[in-house]
């Protein structure tokens, strides 16, 4: 079920002032797809959720679901929360703690006054689906955060609606937990061929999750995409670098040559991914510390060697993380934790001009 906003506003009025929570957003969702709003604490995403919800009425605006109109300020239509056909799963899972689990996932049945044998029959399909068969009579109580998050899901899932939304799901859970119930969700979502909106903060959880991505800034979408094309190929600083860890570094380019962006910066002369931006133009490079190569040696480049130094040298298990300080720059590198090296030695690493990303300033 696809879902389109259009020149959706939703302003807040607090101490005299006016906070644009939603700045005139425009988003299609595509059909049977996990979508992730992305963004830092503010940046309108869960404001934008629950106005697709229809838990909040925005300013101006329109919301179509499929092919009904949720939501329109200029037509006077506004469709109640409970008919739009909705699932939702909430950050703090919203389990009833007076009710066993099957009374928990039946609830949204009951409302709607289904006979027992079908509440009966639908709730226990749900359950074997969320791998909770065994568990109708548990307290819900009695289960651990990611047995209540799956009962959470059970209970948005068991109406069969036409699209679920999620609120930060996931953000209750240590982080060995959280990964797990990552990698269930995603498949959950991938067996139901529904649509899905998901709202994090978590980068690593949209990246794993996410069959597109939206980054939200300010009320605004900044940049829509596949986790790949957010991750390696943004076309915005402020992306590039809430997307993962990022060496930022000012650039300007110098020429386009043999498929490739050629800058100037205080690294040197360094040969990027192609950009069709203007010869003379000041540019970021953004670089992720994964592809910064040591060499060793007199090995040779054919370009994008640079000499350092390194400054600080710490020991995270799958890699070093390192400092190294090139061109009066503080670069973060993730580094072969077999390698040998030490704080204060000098090194030279190489940078793919494939991984060499340029984005607007």
């Amino acid at each position: 079920m696809e879902i389109r906003i259009r020149g959706v506003s939703k302003h807040y009025y607090s101490e005299g002032k006016t906070i644009k929570a939603l700045d005139e957003v425009n988003l299609t969702i595509p059909a049977n797809k996990i979508f992730t709003l992305l963004g830092p604490s503010g940046s309108g995403k869960t404001t934008l959720l629950r106005c697709i919800v229809g838990l909040e009425l925005p300013d101006t605006g329109e919301i179509s679901i499929g092919d009904e109109l949720v939501w329109s300020k200029e037509k006077n239509i506004s469709i109640p929360p409970e008919k739009r056909g909705l699932g939702m799963v909430f950050q703090t899972y919203a389990i009833w703690p007076h009710m066993n689990v099957f009374d928990n996932v039946a609830y949204p049945l009951q409302v709607r006054k289904l006979p027992r044998d079908a509440i009966r029959e639908s709730v226990a399909k749900t359950l074997r689906f969320v791998q909770l068969e065994g568990f109708e009579r548990r307290p819900a109580t009695k289960l651990s955060g990611g047995q209540q998050q799956r009962v959470a899901l059970a209970r948005a899932l068991v109406a069969e609606p036409k699209v679920i939304l999620f609120d930060e799901p996931l953000s209750n859970l240590d982080a060995k937990l959280r990964e797990e119930t990552r990698k269930e969700l995603r498949a959950f979502l991938g067996k139901l061929q529904i649509t899905a909106v998901y709202v994090t903060h978590d980068r690593v959880e949209a990246l794993a999750l996410s069959d597109s991505i939206a980054v939200m800034r300010a009320g605004r979408i900044i940049e829509t995409g596949t986790p790949k094309k957010i991750y390696f190929d943004a076309d915005h600083r402020f992306v590039a670098d809430f997307i993962g860890r990022a060496n930022l570094v000012k650039a300007t380019v110098r020429a386009q040559e043999d498929g490739h962006t050629v800058v100037d910066s205080v690294l040197g002369r360094i040969v990027c991914q192609r950009r069709d931006i203007a010869i003379g133009s000041e540019a970021t490079l953004c670089i992720r510390p994964e592809f910064i190569r040591i060499v060793e040696g007199a090995a040779q480049a054919r370009s994008n060697r640079v000499n350092g130094r390194i400054e600080s040298l710490v020991f995270v298990g799958e890699a070093y993380e390192a400092e190294i300080r090139a061109g009066g720059e503080l670069l973060l590198a993730k580094i072969d934790p077999e390698a040998k090296l030490n704080e204060g030695d000098a090194v030279s690493f190489t940078l793919d001009p494939a991984h060499c990303l340029l984005v607007a300033i």
